[in-house]
């Protein structure tokens, strides 16, 4: 979901400097609310640290070392986030193991009417946590609200936990039956990346606690504000203390996820690099592990295709969000005669507004650090020595009162071909890089030659190409005129191929995620029609001795 060489979820090496700093007293919430929040990129004068969320209370971690967490749009400090010790995260997993007993025994109703809490709070603070994500992830203020809805619908789906729980039985014989029965694991933990600080945290905490599960959640330390507003609604939503703790930290905190013994499973959102040592680790360490790792979604565009909705698709899929999310339809495949449609997508490229977040119009936002402008501008300057042309080059870019911000504007490479390195990493910024192929077949060889496995889209007209290619495609997710064809709560995310670990059998949401977050039990029982007492009164005077 995020590139292995820019994700610090499981990596020694952290996004920013870390360095030590005096403790500061936090109160019992924090500085925002549901009508009072950041809504500007103005210079934070008192910086304050982000605190840890333990027993339904935020705490101020004694942590000797903090990471900084800027800007992106500005790179002024926002706050800083903790590499909490082990001693904190320890307390954080056995507060969730004091929990567990009282939480699983506690009705699917009664968790069902919490979850229904947790929704309308989440309405309620949706402008706060989009301001919270534009602030410290860079996204636009409109970009963000959807990152807190995609995840509000999973809160919502969670809702219909006494469907989804619901066993079967079967009589099996004279007087036996089976029956089954889904029950929680316990302990269940969360590491989630930087490109969706709600959604990938609302992916885990109403599917792991409305099933009965307590749940250790990791936000990415590039951008924890929006997962602590979700601690603060989990509290006041009324989820027991210990049901949801949230700890901080980057390579010691994952690892100390990996090797508690007490948690029982893993669901990871990032990089291959972390994301396959995530799942070695944890499994080797009897976990259960769902991992989504990296992408390169292809688009396959035909001759008979609406021309003006392909383009129209194309540039808001590669190009929203600033290319940061897994699911970015990042590489186009024309067919036959479309690559004499790149033009108008680079004409329509160029009309998008790149700026901060909070600014009015602003289409798309920066890049999440200094370190991942680098590496994009350094990916496009190799696609030139390998001999592709750069149709639209968006480095140098700088908005308007934003000198100092981490900015790629929209860029498209032509002329690339399968063994550039811009074909083969993901690049994770807004850059579309473009191929040629001369007919359908073509197109679908050489996306199933590509390691990942996502998500694809075509664009055409016609019934039977589409039925052709979605039968053939080696891809998790087809969209056919749909350009990120995620799927709502009721399905789940099915990527394949090596955008997830373990053959991709764990998946996040809808009833896939339930079975992720329980384990089944089956009981066969014996109860002899012989022994039944009689429902009848005898009113007769006994006959037998």
């Amino acid at each position: 979901m995020t590139p292995s060489t820019s994700s610090s979820q499981a990596s020694p090496a952290v996004a920013r400097p870390l360095h030590t700093t005096a403790k500061l007293q936090l109160p019992a919430t924090l500085d925002s609310t549901a009508t009072n929040f950041p809504k500007s990129h103005a210079k934070i004068e008192n910086v304050k640290d982000t605190p840890y969320f333990i027993d339904n209370e935020f705490r101020a971690s004694s942590a000797p070392d903090f990471i900084d967490l800027h800007d992106p749009a500005t790179n002024h400090l926002v706050t800083r986030v903790p590499q909490m010790t082990d001693e904190e995260m320890k307390a954080a997993v056995l507060s969730a193991e004091k929990a567990y007993p009282a939480w699983k025994a506690t009705s699917v109703i009664a968790r069902q009417q919490i979850m229904f809490r947790f929704v309308a709070l989440i309405r309620e603070n949706w402008d706060r946590l989009a301001a919270s994500i534009t602030l410290e992830q860079g996204k636009t203020f409109a970009d963000a609200k959807g990152d807190v809805l995609r995840g509000l619908q999973v809160a919502e789906a969670a809702c219909a936990a006494p469907e989804f729980l619901k066993g079967e039985i079967l009589e099996v014989a004279k007087d036996m039956e089976t029956r089954s029965y889904r029950e929680p694991l316990g302990v269940v933990a969360a590491i989630c990346p930087f490109n969706f600080p709600a959604m990938i945290p609302l992916w885990c905490i109403p599917i792991a606690t409305v099933t009965g599960n307590t749940l250790i959640l990791k936000p990415s330390e590039r951008d924890p504000g929006a997962a602590m507003i979700l601690a603060e609604l989990v509290r006041d939503a009324g989820f027991p203390p210990g049901v949801v703790n949230v700890i901080h930290g980057a390579h010691r905190a994952v690892n100390f996820i990996l090797d508690e013994p007490a948690i029982k499973a893993i669901s990871f959102v990032g990089g291959n690099k972390a994301g396959e040592y995530i799942f070695a680790r944890g499994s080797a360490n009897g976990k259960r592990v769902q991992a989504n790792l990296g992408a390169k979604n292809h688009a396959a565009v035909l001759p008979d295709a609406n021309r003006n909705h392909f383009v129209n698709s194309v540039v808001g899929a590669a190009f929203g969000a600033a290319g940061q999310r897994c699911m970015a339809l990042s590489t186009l495949v024309t067919v036959g005669e479309t690559s004499e449609w790149l033009g108008d997508v680079a004409e329509s490229a160029k009309a998008l507004s790149v700026n901060a977040g909070f600014e009015e119009g602003a289409d798309l936002g920066p890049v999440i650090s200094p370190e991942s402008k680098a590496r994009i501008e350094d990916i496009i300057a190799s696609a030139e020595k390998e001999g592709a042309t750069i149709l639209l080059d968006g480095r140098g870019y700088k908005p308007a009162g934003y000198p100092d911000g981490n900015w790629v504007g929209p860029t498209i490479i032509t002329g690339v071909t399968p063994e550039m390195r811009c074909y083969k990493e993901e690049i994770f910024g807004p850059v579309l890089v473009c191929l040629k192929a001369d007919s359908l077949d073509d197109a679908i060889e050489l996306i199933n030659a590509n390691p990942y496995g996502n998500g694809v889209a075509v664009f055409t007209r016609s019934g039977p190409t589409a039925e052709t290619f979605r039968r053939n495609i080696q891809a998790g997710q087809v969209g056919i005129n749909v350009p990120i064809p995620v799927p709502l709560p009721m399905f789940s995310f099915t990527g394949n191929k090596a955008s997830v670990a373990g053959g991709g059998a764990s998946t996040f949401y809808g009833r896939p995620g339930v079975n992720f977050y329980t384990q089944s039990k089956t009981v066969t029982a014996l109860w002899k029609s012989d022994d039944a007492i009689s429902k009848k009164a005898d009113v007769s005077m006994p006959t037998h001795s």
